[in-house]
């Protein structure tokens, strides 16, 4: 099941299941009145849905059957012409890891190693990744799952406009996927992750790639790298984990202004979602609707961002995300608000 938060005809947020080829949105709340002639709670939002577990998706099922064959006035709408939110608006966390090892040996590369990164490339040739030197260098990184924790009220939903930073030069997309937690759990093992995981849906990890390089070098970060409005786009919807039995066999690619710029596969993630659940929940708690990012997808069949590239964004370019079997993530750059200079000799107050 497709899961998604859209903007109802009453102009508030409601949660909907896609159907009919995903041309149709059928309103969960509003089916339900329909059906039963009641509400319920676990309908009132993606996040109540997801602690109400495994009943409340049976529920969906049947509403979307429901609404599919009855189309009763009021529980369904065009997905052509329905504005869609972030499925989860206001994330419970968001952690960010660094799954695909590709991704980091390139950026070491680009950003650290400059004219020596083909000579590192030809040392990892006669020795292999781990003896050179960007694989020396993030020899750390392949002990355990990295991740940072990211802004969680600067999520944005497929169609939204991304307002890029006035203080970058250097705008980036990130090719990358994520889940959200459905079921809670501690110390959680990693034979059992997978049941923690409600869904899968695309994440494109917008970053002022200048700044972010300039404060890691203090050796903590990113903060406004990645901190700033609408810079974490997810969407467009959230597909129910059942849907998808094999998750690390789907295609990734990214578009700019319909230009292929990335290629990718889930299936080059070296640490999988599972592993990354099992660290993090290391004596500390996962609840439903914590998100958790892929980082960017890099490997055999491409770079999955612009650092890579050497290719930056600028405004009006209009970035798609697409994953196998979940769909499109769409959005455009718009340019940072301009700020008017005061005029000459105007008083101050």
């Amino acid at each position: 099941m497709k899961l998604a938060t859209v903007i109802g005809p009453d102009g508030l947020p409601q949660i909907g299941a896609l159907f009919g080829g995903d041309k149709s949105v059928a309103l969960l709340q509003a089916g339900l009145v329909a059906l039963e002639g009641a509400p319920a709670p676990h309908f009132a939002s993606m996040l109540a849905f997801l602690k109400a577990g495994a009943e409340a998706q049976y529920k969906a099922y049947v509403v979307q059957d429901f609404v599919a064959s009855k189309a009763p006035e009021g529980t369904m709408m065009p997905a052509a012409s329905t504005t869609f939110l972030s499925p989860l608006p206001v994330p419970e966390s968001i952690r960010d890891a660094m799954a695909f090892e590709e991704h980091i040996i390139n950026s070491i590369r680009t950003a650290g190693l400059g004219p020596f990164a083909r000579l590192d490339e030809t040392i990892e040739k006669w020795f292999g990744r781990r003896r050179s030197i960007a694989g020396l260098a993030n020899r750390e990184w392949y002990k355990r799952p990295i991740y940072y924790k990211g802004n969680r009220f600067s999520v944005v939903g497929n169609g939204a406009v991304i307002r890029m930073p006035a203080y970058t030069k250097q705008f980036d997309y990130e090719l990358e996927w994520g889940v959200v937690i459905g079921k809670g759990g501690r110390d959680i093992p990693l034979a059992s992750a997978r049941d923690h995981i409600a869904g899968y849906t695309i994440f494109n990890d917008f970053t002022a790639r200048d700044v972010q390089m300039s404060e890691m070098k203090g050796r903590l970060g990113p903060a406004k790298g990645k901190d700033f409005d609408t810079g974490n786009a997810i969407g467009p919807w959230l597909v129910t984990a059942d849907e998808i039995p094999d998750p690390y066999n789907l295609t990734m690619t990214a578009r700019v202004n319909g230009e292929e710029w990335s290629r990718g596969s889930t299936g080059d993630m070296y640490w999988t979602f599972e592993k990354i659940i099992s660290y993090i929940s290391r004596s500390e708690t996962l609840y439903p609707g914590e998100f958790i990012g892929s980082g960017t997808c890099s490997g055999r069949l491409g770079k999955g961002s612009g650092l890579e590239l050497g290719r930056t964004l600028k405004a009006g370019d209009v970035v798609e995300l697409e994953v196998e079997r979940i769909g499109i993530l769409q959005n455009r750059i718009a340019p940072p608000p301009t700020t008017r200079a005061p005029r000459r000799g105007a008083r101050k107050r």
